[in-house]
């Protein structure tokens, strides 16, 4: 049996903004820009309250909140004090899979303290990520990827929740379907309009008649719904993709709303990519319809690049092209694949 943790930053960036900057501490702090097309790219527990999420349009963030203090981001120092919170991770174990900066899957079956008992090891990496970046993270642990997952959300900020193994079965049974990782507002009103409001409900569904409905996501629910995830912790895998998606609580319903979320995932990505010092030859975007159907479509340079213009532009072109933001998108996502760091692991291979 397996133990692994899932360790969150709380509110990453606008944290590192508040632990900076006294002045800020206490207050709504999102951090972006002022622009009209500007987007959330983080915002404080405070800002959370007044309603104010990561993704939202600016301006309607500002709305909603008349005192909001709106900061630059400064990804730099995201990345060395991500670096530090890493650096700790791998005092413990050398499986770690990193899934952003702010987050992490670790397994602690074997770890490098001998330590027996997993939520002990949890709590000695919070202590530790507090006394060196002065930030606090939520841990969630059990024995699978989901469980931890939906754990570490639980109590923030500064949270740990430990789902045994003996409580799993009635944790996944009352847990609400909005709280099963990958479950979206759209896809929770299809659930439940078939009469399915928690993970219980859920089990009363054959695989067949999930997947049916829900394609591969119907068939990752009849798993887990059972508390079955059977994903390993990846720490060797070779980067074959770079990509940022937002999924929506309301529908984008104008090409107006999907370009300024474009411009905030575009910017994100090229942040993303400088950062990883890759480049990609395969520029692609995805969209999700109300009704979840789902559609990638890309477009292949002859050249591999992190041109932030170039990006723009042809993501932008992509999704005029081929979608329609007038059914309704609710998931938007843009990417870069046929990255330079597939040669160089050929390459490295060949040399061996």
């Amino acid at each position: 049996m397996r133990k692994i943790l899932h360790i969150d930053m709380d509110a990453f960036f606008a944290s590192v903004e508040q632990r900076d900057d006294p002045g800020l501490r206490g207050k709504p702090v999102v951090v972006g820009g002022e622009g009209k097309r500007s987007v959330v790219a983080a915002a404080s527990y405070e800002a959370r309250e007044y309603g104010v999420f990561s993704a939202m349009p600016m301006s309607i963030a500002k709305q909603r909140c008349r005192n909001l203090l709106i900061v630059p981001h400064r990804f730099n120092v995201y990345k060395e004090v991500s670096a530090q919170v890493r650096a700790i991770f791998y005092q413990h174990t050398d499986m770690v899979e990193p899934l952003s900066l702010d987050e992490a899957y670790l397994d602690v079956t074997t770890n490098k303290h001998n330590m027996t008992i997993a939520t002990d090891i949890a709590k000695a990496i919070k202590q530790e990520v507090f006394e060196t970046t002065h930030l606090t993270c939520s841990a969630g642990v059990s024995i699978n990827k989901f469980i931890a997952k939906i754990a570490s959300g639980m109590n923030k900020p500064d949270g740990l929740t430990v789902i045994k193994p003996n409580r799993i079965d009635q944790f996944v049974a009352e847990l609400p379907i909005e709280k099963f990782y990958g479950v979206g507002q759209a896809t929770a009103g299809r659930l439940h309009a078939l009469g399915i409001q928690t993970g219980a409900d859920l089990r009363h569904f054959s695989e067949v008649e999930l997947g049916h409905k829900f394609g591969k996501m119907g068939r990752y629910l009849y798993q887990v719904c059972r508390g079955v995830d059977d994903r390993a912790v990846s720490a060797d895998r070779i980067r074959k993709s770079v990509s940022v998606e937002r999924t929506f609580e309301e529908d984008l319903t104008t090409d107006e709303e999907v370009m300024k979320i474009l411009e905030f995932l575009i910017e994100r990505l090229t942040n993303a990519l400088r950062r990883s010092e890759v480049k990609g030859r395969t520029i692609q975007i995805k969209y999700r319809y109300p009704d979840f159907s789902t559609y990638t479509r890309s477009r292949s340079l002859s050249y591999f690049t992190d041109d932030l213009e170039i990006i723009r532009s042809m993501t932008k072109e992509l999704f005029l092209q081929h979608a329609d933001s007038s059914i309704g998108i609710r998931l938007l996502g843009v990417g870069l694949s046929n990255l330079d760091t597939e040669l160089q692991s050929e390459q490295t291979q060949l040399e061996f």
